[in-house]
């Protein structure tokens, strides 16, 4: 199945314009909150309608401004997980999950569809239970069974996972990417959440102020974010500008620095990042004094601040993260970043 999205629409203020395709695996939509994630689910779903554009799903088109086409949200086949799950809170498990196939009019098949969902999602031992006797991941394998019971052609999940604990989160995270993997139809996840970008996702789009920057290979994408947006998104901490000097070299203002890179530099740089496990004081490239500022423990890492030695006192400090069987006596008197890790920005 392949999803093709190309759409405008205004809410207020807000103008989203957005542009991506679908295949099978998982597309992740990775942006800040309010930047048209969730608008873009609910165009794709019917659910809010588009001032302009078009949304194919498999050659089927859902909808086209021009041609006058709007599938209403039942006729799309789209399955559509919400933050909320909004199970019925008057059924059980099972009548949630049998509400969802009562167009199939043989009482036995649906009975047989709605054992093999729980079987699938190992919820048959709950399927007596009322949503209130519910845990937060248990409500979230029910509101799947639900919407998998009539094996939509698309898969759209907005935050699937905020609502849950660490713990919770990535067990639920591996089982239903484990799920996922066989699905065979488009998915298309929505998150705000690196890691579980990173983890869930074959391919990733990032999106800023309703547009859609990039969609790339997931880890090529945190490899190689290409723009400010994406690399903040992807946990870059440190980042400022930068202008071209060399073909593979730039000067960084901010911090008062030369850096070598190791891809080619383009005449349209605006900024490096190097991401804060990049520093290494035993690096020999790109290695500059720094005087460190403070320090924060984090559970299994330290963070350390600092500026590099002739950087401004008026411009941020940059950090340095290093896992805590790597913490020196004494903090060292300089760091180095290789150069493949000087992140190019455009």
């Amino acid at each position: 199945m392949a999803l093709e999205v190309d759409i405008e629409k205004r809410a207020g203020s807000f103008h989203l314009r957005t542009s991506f395709t679908a295949g099978e695996g998982i597309l992740g939509i990775l942006g800040a909150s309010g930047c048209g994630k969730s608008m873009t689910l609910r165009c794709v779903a019917g659910i809010d309608r588009p001032d302009r554009g078009r949304i194919a799903l498999d050659g089927r088109v859902l909808f086209d401004s021009e041609r006058k086409i709007d599938l209403p949200p039942q006729a799309r086949r789209v399955g559509y997980l919400f933050q909320s799950y909004a199970l019925f809170p008057g059924m059980t498990v099972r009548q949630n999950i049998l509400c969802a196939l009562h167009a199939e009019r043989d009482r036995r098949k649906r009975e047989a569809r709605a054992d093999e969902i729980m079987d699938l999602l190992q919820i048959r031992p709950i399927a007596a239970l009322w949503p209130r006797a519910l845990s937060g991941g248990q409500s979230q394998l029910v509101a799947l069974g639900r919407i998998l019971a009539n094996a939509p052609d698309l898969l759209m999940m907005d935050e699937p996972f905020a609502a849950l604990d660490t713990h919770l989160r990535l067990r639920l995270q591996m089982e239903l990417r484990n799920l996922l993997s066989g699905y065979g139809r488009s998915v298309v996840m929505v998150t705000h959440d690196r890691d579980e970008a990173f983890r869930m996702c074959d391919r990733l789009g990032v999106m800023e102020n309703g547009r859609m920057l990039a969609v790339k290979d997931a880890r090529e994408l945190f490899a190689d974010p290409q723009t400010r947006a994406a690399a903040v998104l992807t946990g870059c901490k440190n980042i400022a500008g930068a202008r071209k000097t060399g073909e593979r070299q730039v000067f960084v203002p901010d911090w008062n620095v030369h850096l070598t890179t190791g891809r080619p530099v383009r005449d349209a740089v605006a900024a490096v990042g190097i991401r804060a496990h990049y520093l290494r004081p035993e690096v020999a490239a790109n290695r500059f004094p720094v005087h460190f500022l403070r320090e924060m423990e984090e559970p299994f890492a330290w963070v350390s601040e600092f500026r590099y030695a002739d950087q401004s006192p008026d411009t941020p400090a940059l950090w340095w993260r290093y896992g805590k069987q790597q913490r020196p006596a004494v903090l060292p008197k300089a760091l180095g970043v290789a150069p493949e890790d000087v992140l190019l920005l455009y």
